[in-house]
């Protein structure tokens, strides 16, 4: 069977560097269909839950006209990725274009994605995506390149407002009703959830308050099982924690953070403020209740739950402040880690071509051109008069009419297009102005937020989300140890343990948040743990990250 080969990252600066000079707008549009002037047409599937499109989608034809191609898009439903990759293999068949998520292994193992190497050449807004050497980090053991990570790439000036990434969230209306304390610890942050739990049990309409829910559905467990690492105030490292002084790989499933956060879950529970349905719930049952308003805190990461946002928005529940602001909860009010600038390189996945695809040469021009400046524009900030304006110094920005259509489930499903499961820049258009996406240009992010964010970003003297956590530099040349892990096989002695890790903590974690006996129910738990053998999946981490820390020095 085939397996990844293990790579290094770049640098932490060296990153950051050569996005931002690989990042370039280069080569010119020039797919436009059939010679008879007919769109060519292609399909994708998305293993991820997300929203389809009209057949008649006004900014999708656009982008038809002015490339000559379209993609009917597809997504997850009610299997997992690798239900679905696996149901696909077995079938023989596949769409154009693919993104595996946990399944695109499966895809690479069964032969079933085009190398792209002999292409890239040609293809100048796909080849000035990343460096040479990320786009060697891409290479799978068989020397070929096979996917084009879409969220890795910020071109020119970094511009972000949005934290994307995992926090503890509370509702705009529990900070202001407490006149916006300081919330710097997990015992702050569930004393002042329960104070205002007990004295407004119920939203204004008389709905009872859910005060804390736990998202636990397949592999969104995440929301329940990696807090230590964040209570600690560890960045995202997904698997595991790394001392950046000693360069060793800590696994924070048995940390002393690790059994005071599930104490303190446990004791939140026998109280009532854990939603008792958090470990039988949906990912869709969950966000409905978000998006109800009834919820008052939780852990997620903001593109996980971020469409309950416009939901809120929608039904005017942001007049009662129910907005979701991040606060930089850690065990003991120590600073985090959590926001990085540069972002970070994902080479476990991404946009692949099948081997179904009959018009490879036509579905990487398509991607081609989605990266040029203009059809970005259209995929990020629509249609200018319709979605934005511009004003006399070139810089775009949206009316309250326009900002109002934005949210709106069916304007969405008729207008916009932004084929966001394909290749994407974050950071600054090549007018040297304007973000290329909305949510980072500042003043018009600013604009566009609901009442109740602005009044608490302006009490606590922000404007972004980023500012209420803080950001850094990325913490090291390992980082992020999660695009190592995602592609864990059972395949060897790590992946193995890693996978039965993964089954002893969705069975065991649940039981342990809900025991009368947490000591002996956490004693239960750690001994499932070690049986199995946690030691050689951090083995192989600790491999990759020396691997990695030795490549990145051939490069200083």
């Amino acid at each position: 069977m085939k397996r990844k080969k293990i790579v290094s990252m770049l640098l932490a600066s060296a990153m950051a560097a050569t996005l931002l000079a690989g990042c370039g707008a280069g080569g010119k549009s020039s797919s436009k269909g059939d010679s008879d002037g007919e769109i060519k047409e292609f399909t994708a599937f998305f293993a991820v839950p997300g929203s389809e499109i009209n057949d008649d989608n006004e900014v999708q034809q656009i982008i038809a006209e002015k490339t000559g191609a379209k993609v009917k898009e597809t997504w997850l439903t009610g299997q997992t990725d690798v239900e679905a990759i696996g149901t696909m293999i077995a079938g023989g068949e596949y769409p154009d274009f693919i993104e595996g998520g946990n399944g695109q292994m499966q895809l690479y193992d069964a032969d079933a994605l085009v190398a792209l190497d002999d292409y890239l050449d040609d293809y100048p807004n796909i080849k000035n995506l990343f460096s040479d050497l990320e786009w060697e980090k891409l290479r799978q053991d068989d020397g070929h390149i096979y996917w084009i990570p879409q969220f890795s790439c910020i071109k020119n000036e970094e511009k972000v407002c949005t934290h994307n990434d995992e926090a503890f969230w509370i509702q705009a209306r529990v900070l202001k009703w407490a006149g916006y304390p300081e919330i710097k610890t997990m015992d702050d942050y569930f004393n002042l959830i329960e104070s205002y739990n007990e004295a407004n049990p119920t939203m204004e309409d008389g709905t009872e308050n859910i005060p804390y829910t736990i998202l636990c559905d397949d592999w969104r467990y995440f929301c329940l099982e990696n807090a230590p690492q964040f209570l600690d105030g560890y960045p995202n490292d997904g698997s595991c924690m790394v001392d950046p002084d000693t360069l060793t790989v800590l696994d924070y499933n048995t940390s002393d953070t690790a059994v005071a956060y599930f104490r303190k879950l446990n004791e939140e529970y026998q109280k009532g403020i854990v939603d008792p349905e958090s470990f039988t719930q949906s990912y869709d049952e969950y966000i409905s209740k978000l998006s109800t308003g009834r919820v008052l805190g939780m852990i997620d990461q903001w593109w996980d739950f971020s469409n309950a946002n416009d939901a809120i928005k929608q039904a005017g529940l942001d007049e009662q402040g129910c907005d979701y602001i991040p606060v930089p909860v850690t065990i003991d009010g120590r600073d985090n880690q959590w926001h990085n600038s540069g972002g970070a390189f994902n080479e476990s996945s991404g946009l692949a071509i099948t081997t179904s695809c009959e018009d490879v040469e036509g579905a990487l021009q398509f991607v081609n051109d989605l990266l040029d400046q203009d059809i970005h524009n259209l995929r990020f900030w629509g249609v200018e008069g319709t979605d934005y304006e511009v004003d006399e110094n070139g810089e775009f920005y949206r009316t309250e009419e326009e900002r109002t259509k934005q949210p709106d489930t069916a304007y969405k499903a008729s207008h916009t297009c932004p084929y966001s499961y394909f290749p994407q820049y974050t950071g600054t258009s090549d007018d040297g102005i304007n973000a290329n996406k909305p949510d980072g240009q500042a003043s018009e992010f600013f604009d566009g937020l609901n009442q109740d964010v602005k009044e608490t970003f302006e009490a606590y003297g922000v404007e972004t989300y980023v500012e209420m956590l803080g950001t850094n530099e990325a913490p090291g040349d390992w980082y992020p140890m999660w695009s190592f892990s995602n592609n864990f096989t059972t395949d060897t002695p790590g992946g193995v343990a890693w996978n039965k890790i993964a089954d002893v903590k969705h069975e065991q974690l649940p039981q342990v948040v809900m025991a009368k006996d947490f000591d002996a129910a956490w004693d239960t738990y750690m001994d499932a743990y070690n049986a199995c053998h946690p030691e050689d999946f951090i083995s192989e981490l600790q491999t990759e990250l020396d691997t990695r820390m030795e490549q990145a020095a051939k490069f200083k």
